[in-house]
Formats: C-alpha cells, structure tokens, sequence
C-alpha cells in the first residue's frame, strides 16, 4: 500500500514539474500571456485521462503535455494551440465528445481538437486505409485552420521521440508513415528543425544498423571538422567584424538521415560526401534594414576570401520559397581544398526557417497577406484535391503527398503572368494550373516560342503558351509526365469516368454473348469466369472485355465445365507470381497456397527458407534477398509479401495499411537463389574482364544472369546481375573484387529487371 502510495506521489509530481517547465516556456513567448485559459485545460485533460497509461508506462497526461510544450517551446504558438494540444486525445480517449469541449472551450478550440481526433470509416471503400481518412480529414481542417495540422506534427514528433516502448511491427508502421507523409509536411510548412528529426526517427527505427553506422563516422570525423571549419572561419570574423555587423557563425552538421540518403542516391561512401557540414551566418533582424544589401554584403565578404562554385549560387532571398524559407546559399572553395556551402540570412529569417509559417505570425500578424500568398494557394489545392478525393486510398495520399515539396520554378504566360510550378514540372502541368479544361483538351505547347510535346519539362524563366483541341482528350500515358497533384488528379478523374462507361459496356457486352449461348448471366456464372481469367473484381473483368483483351472459345459452357480447383490455382498463380517452372508441381502447391500459415501480427516473423512460396515471397518492386532489412505486408490471402523497408512501394504500405505490417526477420537461406546486381567501375587493362568474371563464377562460384560492361578513354565502368543466397554472399563478393588491382569501385545495387 505504502509502495503503490509513494509511485502515486512521484507521478503527479512528474505531471506538475512538467506542468511546470510549460507555464514557464509560455511565459517567455511574445503571446499575451492567458495562463487562466492553459490552467483549465491542463486540468481538464488531466482529470480526463486520470489512471490512462502510456506503453512506457507513465501516465498518458505526459504525451499531451510534451505536445503542447513543442507546440509553444518549438513552434512558438499561443494559448489556444497550447490549449488544443493539451485537450487532443481527450474526445478519442475518454467520453467527452466534442460539443462537450465546445461548451467549455469555445468553438475554435473545439474545432481544432475535432480535426485532430482520430476516425474510422469515411469516403473511401469500407476496406480502405483508416490513415489516409484521418489524414484527409486532417488536411480539410487545416484549410480552415492550419494550426491543426501544426499540432498534428507536434503530436507525432513525440509519438517518434517515444517510440522505442512500440513492437516492432507497430514502429515499422509509425515510422514509415513519419516518413512517407509527416516529415514532408513538415518541410513544406517550412518546419526544418522538426522536418530533420522527423526523418533522422524515422531511419533509426528503419535501419538501425546503418544508422549507427553513420553516427559513428560522424563522431570520429567530428575533429577534423571543426579543424576545417576554423581555418575557413577565422579570416572570415576578421573581415565580417569590419562591418559592424551584429551576426552568429556556426558550423551546421547534415543530418543522419540526409547523409545516408545522399549516400544511397549517389552511391558514394561517407567519405565521399562533401556536404556533410555547411556553414550558416545569421545577422541580427532590425526593423527597417535592408535584408536582401545585407545578405549579399555578406556574401560579397565571403568571395573577396574564398572562390565561388557559380553553378552552387541559390537566392532564396529575393525569391523566397513556397513554405516561406528565406536565404542566400553559396558554396567556395575553403582553405583546406574543400566545398563548403555557406548560408546567409536574418534572425527573422532564421526562425521562419526553423518553424515555418507560426514564425510569419510573430513578424505579419495571422492574417492573409502577401507573405502567405503561397501558403494560401498551397492550402486552396489541397481543398480542390479534397472536393474530388480518388477512391483508392493510397492514391489519394500519392497525390496529396506530390503537392509537399517545395523545390519550384517560376513559369511566365504569354502575358507575362508569372505561374510558380515543382520542379520537373511539364508543359501539361503548367495546361492544368491554367484551367481543368485547357488540360484536357491540350495537345502541345510552344516554350519561348518553340513548339514542345506535352511531356516537355519546363524551367524556370520559361514563357509558355498551350496549344489546345475539343477534339483531344486524357490519356492513361499522361499520368507518367505530369508532377502536380492537381494535374494528376484531375487527368484521374476524366479516366474513371471514361473507365465506368467502358466497364459498363463490357457488362453488356459479356451478358448478350451467355445470353446467346442459352446461359443465365447470374451473379455466380459471372464470377467464376472472372475468376477462371484471374481477376479478382468483376468490374476489372469487364473493363478487360470491353478492351478485347479475353480469348473467349467458341461456346461458354467449356469453361463453367471446368473444375474450380483449376481456376482457383490460375487465379492464385497470378496473385503470387508463381513462374513456368512450377508448373509440374501444380497440385502440390496450390494445396499449399489454399492452406496458409497463421501468422501472430504481434510477433516477429522468422521467414524460414522452408516456408518461401508456401507462407511468403519476396515483392517485385525491391527484390530483397536475406539479410536486406525487411518488413512483411499480409495481402488479402493472409499471404505476406516481402519488402526492403527502404522500398517506396512498402512506405506507401506503411502510411495506408499499418495495421497489415508485420516485423520480420530471415531465417538463414542455402538452397534458394536471389537475384542481386553489382555496379563496378576502374582502370581499363589487359584482362580485367577475365578477372572479374573468374572472381565471380569460379573463385566464389556465383551464377552470372546479366553482364553488362562498357569502356572509354581507358576507364571502365557496367553491371553484373547475378543469383545468391544472401546479402552476406554479395557483401563477400565486393570485397573479393575490390582486390583485384585495377578495380577502383564495387557496390551491391538494385536489380532492374
């Protein structure tokens, strides 16, 4: 009694020094100061969630708490989202409901707490992804109130901060949404800080070894570095001090993540990227001043010391980018032979850059003004998108998920009205920000006068003048070269509609030829033959007849003749990409495939070599072999189907289907073979072809599928597809060939084919 006494004890003095540490943080804000308002909240909520645990085991109060502390302490946001955050969890977790928080709080309050609580059901299918309905209802809150959306990420930076205390299965699925969706809302809020340690949480989880890896290197080059940053900067003081400048030179570090991602996209070692540290200047913000003089005085500073990379110039100060971000980057050549990027802005811009749009209040007040202009036509698309939402729900969030990025251009009409678009945006996207019609009726377009394809990539600076015919229309193929989440929608919205007539007039179509043949079109005869030409849904076996595309024989009644284990096992050999050298072993594996092992989702999964094709097989799209870290998503056939976790298509799965995640983890493999594929570059010498190859086949004993090698100008660089059993054969055979004298460069990569 006295033990369970004193824990009580010890927990409210937790909640009331965290209490506490918030009131404090709120008192130093810029905000009127309505700690009344915070007061009642806290212990509203407080009282709300009394007894609720947390996984860790601390009282849940705590995780609103923290929210509503990066809310204030890290966003600089006022009362009523301090208020909203501590309330968040109250009408999900407890039995108020939201007209209670009304009645007590008032209206905008409840309305955020309302956007925030978690749903089920909605506008897509009742088998649909639950996340990507709280996430569209998120996104139709926050084109009322962006603080929704704010606290939102406050509430999953901490969820990602806590999540160790998860199952595996449960942080696969978190993380992979922080990073499919979160941490690219973060970015294009202009949450930087919060954006980074998003994406560094969500890598930990995901690639744990990789991750201390790159830590690690990052400890031990640490020295070096601040040798580096030293020499680059002690001249440079000299000079800046001259100016009379209030201002702060920091090194600033890449992050985790971003090294690591750099690493995989351009294939290099750590030791190859350049960019591991940036140095940023920040000079005191007055009112008044000019900005822009004094970020290229500044700049100006910097070049008369070192040389300029000019293709590595960015003005994002006279150009600010659409989440509001403000600075000038270059990059020199410093003292020690070494690219280093420097970033020059104010104090006011440095705080937007850290927490993005809630930093424009302090300066502009939360008003529309031409400050948030971008925000504005970011948040009107978004609702556009919303107003017609695709169906699929992890094409929904495909497409909201294009209009996060902030990386731009700047386009001109033939009036000269200047059109912000993504980058790689084409002539067609630019069609479809015009109007909804021009882009459909758009066959070409002249850029700087110069007639260009549809699938034309504009840049920026670009004049554009789209060409357009009644008689065109959207086609399939256009889905591949447009960027814009309005134009991808709006093309998927003319071929759905398309797509419905054509699936109702291969219905017709299917039911005159039975009619024909004296069979009754029920709903049992049309199903089995969708199933007998493997397809799952009828109306895909509609739309297919419609096209021409089933090989009906002379008369029907063969097929419904036909025994159904024979068209069951055509249907899940298509499912499950069973090749033609199975065939022979045909009954054998469909009662198999009809038998299933029951897996435990709160379990990890050990994938046993006996069991592969039987329990699970390997996905398509990433091609993972044993030892790649993996995570298994459970289809519809209670089958699990094998991703790298680093595979997009397994993010996507992660973000929309969290609950069919599984943790897995490789059993050890000797009998089956993989497809794997090495990149290899170095000297080109008499016989090095001949080396490598022996290495490969004879030395290691591995089977080459694919040899692909080209030379010039004595250099030589290819591709060897090859068959092992593990990621330890693949790793072992780098290491063999990196011996072989001329042979400069060897990289596991992935399979193409």
């Amino acid at each position: 009694m006295s033990e369970s006494l004193d824990t009580k004890q010890a927990e409210e003095l937790m909640i009331l020094k965290e209490y506490e540490a918030l009131l404090e943080e709120y008192a130093r804000s810029n905000h009127r100061q309505k700690f009344d308002k915070i007061e009642k909240a806290f212990h509203f909520a407080n009282q709300a969630h009394r007894g609720a645990k947390r996984r860790s085991g601390e009282p849940y109060i705590m995780h609103p708490l923290a929210v509503a502390r990066i809310v204030c302490q890290e966003m600089g946001l006022g009362s009523t989202s301090i208020c909203s955050a501590l309330l968040h969890d109250v009408v999900e977790d407890t039995d108020y409901t939201v007209e209670d928080i009304q009645n007590i709080f008032g209206e905008k309050i409840a309305q955020i707490v309302d956007g925030l609580t978690k749903i089920s059901g909605g506008v897509f299918s009742e088998a649909a992804s639950a996340q990507a309905e709280n996430m569209r209802k998120l996104l139709i809150t926050m084109s009322n109130d962006i603080r929704v959306i704010l606290i939102k990420m406050a509430d999953r930076l901490h969820n990602m901060r806590t999540l160790g205390s998860l199952s595996p299965a449960k942080q696969h699925k978190i993380a992979g949404e922080t990073m499919y969706l979160y941490a690219p809302l973060a970015h294009r809020l202009g949450l930087f800080a919060i954006k980074t340690e998003l994406e560094d949480l969500s890598f930990r989880y995901e690639h744990p070894e990789e991750y201390k890896q790159v830590v690690k290197k990052l400890e031990s080059t640490a020295a070096n570095r601040g040798l580096v940053y030293e020499h680059f900067a002690e001249p440079l003081r000299k000079k800046l001090d001259k100016m009379n400048l209030q201002y702060d030179m920091k090194e600033r570090v890449k992050s985790v993540y971003s090294i690591w991602n750099k690493m995989q996209t351009k294939r290099v070692q750590f030791e190859d990227v350049y960019d591991i540290f940036a140095v940023r200047i920040v000079f005191e913000y007055q009112e008044g001043i000019d900005e822009k003089k004094e970020c290229w005085d500044i700049y100006s500073a910097i070049t008369d010391l070192y040389k300029p990379r000019p293709d590595r110039i960015r003005d994002w100060v006279s150009h600010p980018k659409a989440n509001g971000y403000q600075a000038l980057h270059l990059t020199v050549m410093g003292p020690d032979g070494q690219w280093i990027e420097v970033q020059i802005r104010s104090s006011r811009m440095d705080e937007i850059a850290e927490k993005g749009f809630a930093a424009h209040w302090k300066y502009k007040g939360y008003q529309k003004g031409e400050d948030q202009t971008e925000l504005d036509k970011w948040l009107a698309t978004i609702q556009e998108l919303l107003e017609n939402p695709n169906p699929n729900a992890m094409d929904f969030l495909d497409t909201i998920k294009l209009n996060l990025f902030a990386n731009e251009i700047f386009v001109f009409t033939p009036k000269g009205e200047l059109k912000t678009l993504p980058q790689n945006a084409t002539a067609l996207d630019f069609a479809y920000v015009l109007h909804t019609d021009i882009g459909n009726h758009c066959i070409g377009a002249k850029v700087n006068h110069k007639l260009v394809p549809l699938s034309h990539k504009l840049s920026s600076g670009d004049q554009v003048e789209v060409l357009t015919s009644r008689s065109q229309h959207p086609h399939e193929e256009w889905i591949s070269f447009v960027t814009t989440a309005k134009a991808k929608t709006k093309i998927d919205i003319a071929l759905r509609k398309r797509k419905k007539e054509q699936t109702k007039q291969g219905e017709k179509q299917l039911r005159e030829y039975l009619t024909k043949y004296g069979i009754q079109p029920e709903i049992s005869i049309l199903d089995r033959l969708a199933t007998y030409y493997g397809f799952s849904k009828k109306d895909d076996f509609y739309l297919a007849n419609a096209m021409g595309q089933i090989n009906w024989p002379e008369n029907p009644q063969k097929i419904l003749k036909e025994k159904s284990d024979i068209a069951v096992w055509k249907y899940t050999k298509r499912i499950l990409g069973v090749g033609k050298s199975n065939e022979g072993k045909k009954e054998e594996i469909s009662q198999e495939i009809l038998e299933p092992e029951k897996i435990d989702k709160k379990k990890t999964y050990i994938l046993r070599e006996e069991a592969f094709l039987k329990n699970y097989t390997v996905a398509d799209c990433c091609k993972p072999i044993p030892g790649d870290d993996v995570l298994g998503f459970l289809n519809d056939d209670h089958r699990l189907i094998i991703h790298k976790r680093s595979c997009p298509i397994a993010t996507k799965l992660k973000s929309n289907f969290g609950e069919r995640i599984i943790s897995c983890k490789w059993g050890g493999n000797k009998i089956f073979s993989f497809p794997s594929a090495i990149e290899i570059s170095g000297i080109d010498t008499l016989g090095i072809i001949n080396q490598i190859t022996k290495v490969i086949s004879e030395d290691f004993a591995v089977n080459i599928r694919k040899i692909c090698i080209g030379t010039n100008a004595g250099f030589f660089e290819g591709k060897i597809e090859i068959s092992v059993h593990d990621v330890d054969d693949i790793n072992q055979l780098c290491a063999n060939l990196s011996k072989i004298k001329d042979v400069k460069k060897v990289n596991r990569i992935d399979v193409t084919i």
